[in-house]
C-alpha cells in the first residue's frame, strides 16, 4: 500500500482544479537510481497504465507504481510541505535505512 497524506491530497486536488492536469491523470511514482544515497523518487501525472503497473488509492487519490519501485514504496506515505522551507512532495519512507542530507535520495 502506498497512502497519501492529507497535506499531498490537497495539494493535488489544487494543482487538478488549477486546469493544468486533467481530471483523468493520476500520480506516477517510481524509484529511479541516483543521488548521494543511492536511490532517488521520481513522481509525475499519467494517464496510462503500463504492463505490471501496481494500482493504489488512497483519499480518492489514485497512486501507480511499477512492480520493482513498489518493492521500495511498501507502505510509504506520499506528503506535501509547502512555504519557504518546505520540501514540496515528499515521501515518509520506513524502508529507507538513510537519506542524504538534502534529502533528495535514500538507500534501503
Amino acid at each position: 500500500m502506498i497512502r497519501v497524506a492529507d497535506s499531498a491530497k490537497s495539494k493535488i486536488e489544487q494543482i487538478k482544479s488549477s486546469g493544468s492536469i486533467a481530471e483523468d491523470f493520476f500520480i506516477r511514482v517510481s524509484v529511479v537510481s541516483g543521488g548521494c544515497s543511492g536511490l532517488s523518487y521520481k513522481m509525475d501525472f499519467d494517464n496510462e497504465n503500463q504492463e505490471n503497473d501496481q494500482i493504489f488509492e488512497d483519499q480518492g487519490i489514485k497512486v501507480v507504481t511499477d512492480l520493482k519501485s513498489f518493492l521500495y514504496l511498501f507502505d510509504s506515505t506520499l506528503e506535501f510541505s509547502g512555504g519557504l522551507d518546505g520540501k514540496g512532495f515528499y515521501f515518509s519512507n520506513p524502508n529507507a535505512t538513510r537519506e542524504c542530507g538534502c534529502g533528495e535520495s535514500f538507500a534501503v
